[in-house]
């Protein structure tokens, strides 16, 4: 192994230490299972525990770029989380942006300025015609475009941890971000799929059985490799129940019917799939979805990022009442004295929260 990475490693490992882990996820697992006595879940916060030794800055482009590097960037942020007494949880990942699956379907990747540091995206391929191309060709190879990256790197982070026993039981390796078949889709084709949605609404539905049909297989090799999925997963800190966080932001563009009609039974077949049951995420306004989605089967938890820019008591009467929780929010995202009844998660502290609607 790599001197830096063994040290950074070293330092990472000397510094977990597994009774707070324990408590921190028994608390996770309360929540899910409704034992939780809070009417909004607040994690138990660690004490700050700063590194030894001076962990290397990793950029984005870097990381993926290199392995090693990639590692590094991972392992830091579980450094960040220990140095800082967060009350997130410790994971990891192949951190390669929202462009995994639609490079397996020849989207090239654009790549932000190195000094900023963003994940990259897809350049859409803007044609109708290759679109069809595509649904006629079926599922791609899997270790085309980012494909083959991703489970190159997954090894590397599996052999970490199983030579690491104290960081396999604490830091979990979670799912890659292949984004929603509805994501892809519009990564994959453009802004030209929304006045497809009129123009040839069976070319959609196509390409959203084709890009379907590629989650499910890359999420069978992937579960192959690292192991079958827990009751509980773990993702960008938080838990949920389930296997899988579908990522929905493209759904703020669309009509609840055409969610209904195109979106959503793709999303309850990956579900179906994958334990029965898991998360969403949506960037954005979906308090106009929200109700139809509610209504899917399996479904555990909402993630929303701009809770601001959502009538939050539609939200709420769709989550939260219906006992499907909240998870993530942000002070925006909270209404003091609002019955969460036990099913919410938020990492702000409860004084911040007033502060800030006194603040509105």
């Amino acid at each position: 192994m790599p001197p830096m990475l063994n040290q950074c490693l070293d330092d990472l490992e000397t510094r977990i230490d597994e009774s707070v882990e324990q408590d921190n996820r028994k608390a996770w697992v309360d929540f899910i299972e409704d034992r939780c006595d809070e009417d909004v879940f607040f994690p138990p916060t660690r004490e700050p525990d700063p590194p030894s030794i001076n962990w290397p800055r990793v950029t984005v482009n870097q990381a993926i770029r290199e392995p090693e590097a990639m590692l590094i960037q991972q392992f830091a942020g579980c450094s960040g989380v220990l140095s800082s007494g967060s009350a997130a949880r410790m994971c990891v990942r192949c951190n390669f942006g929202t462009n995994i699956l639609p490079s397996l379907f020849g989207c090239e990747t654009f790549f932000m300025d190195e000094q900023l540091s963003v994940l990259p995206t897809g350049v859409p391929l803007h044609s109708a015609e290759r679109v069809r191309e595509l649904v006629s060709a079926g599922v791609p190879d899997l270790r085309g475009g980012f494909g083959g990256p991703v489970f190159e790197l997954a090894e590397r982070f599996l052999e970490i941890l199983r030579s690491r026993p104290k960081l396999e039981r604490n830091i979990p390796l979670y799912h890659p971000d292949l984004q929603g078949p509805m994501d892809t889709a519009e990564v994959v084709w453009g802004s030209e799929m929304f006045l497809a949605f009129y123009d040839d609404r069976q070319l959609i539905a196509d390409l959203l059985d084709v890009i379907t049909d590629t989650y499910i297989a890359f999420m069978r090799a992937w579960y192959d490799l690292v192991g079958p999925p827990e009751e509980y997963s773990t993702h960008w800190g938080m838990m949920h129940k389930g296997a899988l966080m579908i990522r929905n932001d493209s759904l703020m563009n669309l009509s609840p019917e055409t969610y209904v009609e195109f979106a959503r039974p793709c999303d309850q077949k990956l579900f179906d799939e994958f334990s029965g049951s898991g998360a969403m995420h949506f960037c954005g306004r979906g308090d106009h979805y929200i109700e139809p989605m509610s209504e899917m089967s399996g479904l555990t938890a909402v993630h929303m990022s701009q809770p601001h820019l959502n009538d939050l008591e539609t939200i709420y009467r769709n989550t939260v009442d219906k006992r499907i929780k909240l998870i993530g929010l942000r002070e925006p995202g909270l209404r003091p004295g609002r019955n969460m009844h036990g099913q919410a998660q938020s990492f702000a502290a409860p004084e911040k929260i007033e502060a800030e609607h006194e603040r509105q």
